[in-house]
């Protein structure tokens, strides 16, 4: 039953924004997905990634010869696009195999496993439709909010000394190997999520269910929940709105030399395409739950999920994407919507709901001050600067004694070894 409501709330969600797209006259996240069944992919990795999540559910050997079709697949089609002179590039193999599947659970499977395999070609197509959805998100932020916030956040930015511009510099001073490496790392954040997901769910064929709480579920509902709050924070970053790549639109070429002077703020106009996707940073709420989830997973694992948490970080602020106090609010905004999650999961008690409330009211309060006191975080930094990084670290704090509790009550006490009688 929570699998056949969730289905019907995505293909609801999907339908209303596919509707609001053509209304704006954009494509919107189904036409675009159908188009790549047949046309040349915009990301073949995320294809063959999700490929590899649906497989999860599979025998090893039908993995391998999924796989094998695939590829077989996209090698068949380099011929077809010389011929139409296309781009050569790959992923129409694993999305042909991944909606095959989905045939095959309803012709040639029954009862658990048709239910089981079917869990996993929904679990591919909802990351599709999670990187589709938010395609169109974007483009509807730059369509309908000619106005964007930058003044303020940059204002309230000087609280933390304006990281980003610190950032730019040091990114620069890198040279090409360091900039291409964090290009890389942020553009490619789906490997390392897909990778700690398939080491989550590589029991689910042998156990026949997939488990109570897994990365993806997170992932999915930052990517859905985050966009709309771009609708009502509009930000371009500060590369858009201060650098070179802001063209006529910027207010002036300051990043990353010169963080821009302490003034009132007001809301400014900007080009309309430019996607308003700054407030909250949700590349790091992505990278802050690659991270968590990654901490009960081997040393390899472990690494994976640090090293993409730093590199992420330098890239959004070291490319001039992110103000610093979009990472403070992304920070809290992860941790909530993971503590909200693992609550539902293992059921509502008063820590739950304790961790849940205040990191939603501190998330509130954090996004009311960049809009209304952002000159007063300015003109005393040594104040509000520790201030805003109390309140991230204490709903971590709070996020991490809440789950430790919980993992204390999961665990039985040991019970004491029975005494010898006395004869």
């Amino acid at each position: 039953m929570l699998w056949t409501l969730a289905g019907v709330a995505a293909l609801g969600f999907l339908a209303a924004l596919e509707f609001a797209a053509y209304h704006y006259g954009l494509p919107g996240p189904v036409a675009t997905q159908a188009r790549e069944v047949i046309l040349t992919p915009r990301s073949g990795p995320l294809l063959y990634a999700t490929l590899a999540l649906m497989m999860v559910v599979l025998p090893w050997r039908e993995r391998f010869i999924a796989a094998a079709v695939a590829v077989g697949i996209d090698i068949a089609y380099l011929p077809v696009r010389w011929a139409f002179d296309a781009k050569m590039y790959f992923g129409n193999g694993a999305l042909w195999v991944l909606l095959g599947y989905a045939v095959i659970a309803f012709t040639h499977r029954t009862g658990r496993e048709r239910a089981l395999l079917l869990k996993g070609v929904g679990l591919g197509l909802l990351l599709l439709a999670g990187r589709k959805t938010g395609e169109t998100w974007l483009l509807i932020t730059s369509t309908t909010r000619p106005m964007v916030l930058d003044q303020y956040v940059a204002v309230a930015d000087h609280a933390l000394g304006s990281p980003s511009w610190l950032a730019g510099r040091i990114v620069e001073a890198t040279g090409p190997i360091g900039t291409g490496i964090i290009d890389w790392v942020y553009v490619q954040l789906a490997i390392p999520a897909v990778v700690i997901a398939i080491y989550q769910l590589r029991n689910v064929a042998s156990e026949g269910r997939f488990p109570g709480h897994h990365l993806v579920r997170t992932f999915l509902l930052i990517g859905l929940l985050g966009p709309g709050i771009y609708m009502i924070f509009p930000v371009v970053g500060p590369v858009y709105a201060y650098g070179a790549e802001g063209g006529q639109w910027a207010l002036a070429h300051l990043w990353p030399n010169t963080p821009p002077a302490i003034s009132p703020p007001h809301p400014i106009p900007h080009d309309e395409i430019t996607p308003r996707n700054c407030m909250p940073s949700l590349h790091t709420a992505w990278t802050v739950v690659i991270f968590i989830h990654s901490r009960t997973g081997p040393r390899l694992i472990r690494y994976l999920g640090t090293f993409w948490l730093v590199a992420t970080l330098g890239a959004t602020l070291g490319f001039g994407y992110h103000y610093g106090v979009d990472i403070v609010a992304g920070v809290v905004f992860a941790v909530t919507i993971e503590a909200a999650l693992r609550a539902h999961h293992r059921g509502w008690d008063r820590p739950a709901v304790l961790l849940v409330v205040y990191g939603t009211t501190a998330f509130a309060a954090l996004l009311a001050s960049y809009r209304y006191l952002p000159m007063e975080m300015a003109r005393q930094p040594w104040v509000c600067g520790p201030l805003l990084l109390l309140v991230m670290i204490s709903v971590v704090h709070l996020y991490v004694r809440t789950t430790r509790l919980w993992g204390s009550k999961s665990t039985p006490a040991p019970q004491p070894e029975p005494q010898p009688a006395l004869v």
